[in-house]
């Protein structure tokens, strides 16, 4: 890279970030492959797997590259909990900066996989395409406050067929001591494992694949956390055993299901609530609780939605938060699972979260921990340069063109400080000081040109 182009404050800021990550990598061999990395996961067009970003970070040497690359992410005996936890405390204070951590949101997401032979590829629901297909499934923790989201933590689900077929795991190099666990128990033990390091704790949110499973349930409960999980309409629940009888469970000897439940509701019970703004209107819908009791759980708040006109609710959630709590409060705790969505759909899209093409456990889990890094960087600018804007008119304006020989960088939806604005505004400069391919470069005259190709072929005699 050339030290004559002055650097901007994001990319000094990048250059910081990732010399006080490299300390977890615990041998200073591992420090330029892992910033190549990480500048290789930011850069913009093409594929993130390793031999598309040795030949965007060095066209001249690539084959080297790739290899030095290679070795890092997929043998590399560096540990994933250590970069992370050096991401954390980098992150974190600007994050909290805004306000409290107050969610902590479990979910997963499918990569589409081709073959057998990866890691964990099954055919399995994958969100990703909305349908069964062929796939990896990664579990995943975030935190998030009111103005960001940062992933922590994320485990690779590892199917049936896979964690009891030695044959499978000895190929994929997965650990003797992992042994199947459902999703739910995955992200139990994230959720311990978050804790105990000091996470500012959260409100956990998860949809009902976690949410409807009893033992995730009593174990968030069990950690001292508060929750507001989606669970399915099959749910049982029964009359609270405190105050007097509501005249819904009037005559009804046993548990209800959740949607029975609300078929009872009284037209008074159901209320509209706005619960935050969209990209259009802004996001209302129609809301009810009830005091319910949880066989060997307690009493909790269901919270259910019901559009007008439609035959079913759309959403049933059981919530832990106290018996007068404001139906807008238990609404906005229920919907701030959006966060993760939107998380997704940039770690997968300015990161290569999905990218990885090796099949081992050690290395898709080394290039899980560094997408993660890398966006951690962009959740730290993002929460270092955030302002508020006004309102949604205040945020929808195009950026002025002072200079027309140096444009300003393209906005996300006209959004200054959204994720894929910050990696833009890094990666141009970035994309300055990586060297060039000597092939591409347009000579001064023929001389040059036959020098070019004298250091590019080797001489034979």
């Amino acid at each position: 890279m050339t030290d004559a182009i002055t650097l901007s404050d994001d990319e000094r800021a990048f250059e910081s970030y990732l010399d006080s990550l490299s300390a977890a990598l615990q041998h200073g061999s591992r420090e330029q492959p892992f910033r190549d990395y990480c500048t290789g996961l930011l850069l913009p067009d093409g594929r993130k797997s390793v031999e598309p970003m040795a030949a965007r970070l060095a066209p001249s040497s690539t084959r080297t590259t790739h290899k030095r690359l290679l070795n890092f992410v997929s043998d590399g005996a560096w540990s994933d909990a250590a970069v992370l936890a050096a991401m954390r405390r980098q992150v974190l204070p600007a994050l909290e900066a805004h306000g409290a951590v107050r969610r902590w949101i479990v979910d997963e997401t499918g990569m589409a996989k081709k073959g057998t032979h990866s890691v964990g590829v099954a055919r399995q629901y994958c969100g990703e395409l909305g349908k069964i297909e062929n796939c990896q499934v990664l579990v995943s923790l975030s935190v998030a406050s009111e103005v960001a989201a940062l992933p922590i933590a994320a485990r690779l689900y590892l199917p049936e067929a896979w964690a009891g077929d030695p044959a499978r795991r000895a190929a994929a190099g997965v650990p003797l001591d992992v042994t199947f666990q459902t999703k739910p128990s995955i992200a139990l033990e994230l959720i311990g494992r978050a804790l105990a390091s000091g996470v500012p704790p959260g409100m956990v949110l998860a949809d009902e694949v976690y949410g409807s499973t009893a033992e995730f349930r009593r174990g968030v409960a069990s950690l001292g956390l508060d929750y507001a999980l989606a669970v399915r309409s099959t749910t049982p629940v029964s009359p609270p055993c405190s105050g007097r009888r509501a005249r819904l469970w009037r005559n009804q000897e046993g548990p209800l299901s959740v949607r029975a439940l609300a078929a009872r509701l009284p037209r008074s019970a159901w209320r509209w609530i706005t619960w935050r703004e969209g990209s259009g209107p802004d996001l209302t819908g129609r809301f009810a609780t009830a005091r319910v009791a949880v066989e060997h759980e307690g009493e909790r708040t269901l919270l259910v939605e019901w559009p007008m006109g439609d035959s079913d609710p759309v959403g049933y959630w059981l919530v832990t938060l106290p018996r007068h709590t404001p139906l807008e409060a238990v609404v906005a705790a229920a919907k701030d699972r959006w966060w993760i969505e939107q998380g997704y759909r940039d770690l997968k899209q300015e990161v290569g979260l999905g990218d990885y093409e090796g099949r081992g456990w050690r290395g898709f889990h080394h290039h899980v921990t560094l997408t993660l890094a890398a966006y951690g960087f962009l959740v730290m600018r993002r929460c270092q340069t955030f302002r508020l804007a006004g309102g949604r008119a205040g945020t929808l304006s195009f950026p002025g063109v002072e200079d027309p020989a140096n444009p300003p960088i393209r906005t996300e939806r006209h959004a200054p400080f959204s994720i894929p604005t910050t990696r833009r505004r890094l990666t141009a400069g970035i994309a300055r000081r990586l060297p060039r391919c000597p092939c591409c470069q347009i000579p001064a005259n023929r001389q040059d040109l036959t020098n070019i190709i004298n250091q590019q072929l080797p001489i034979t005699v």
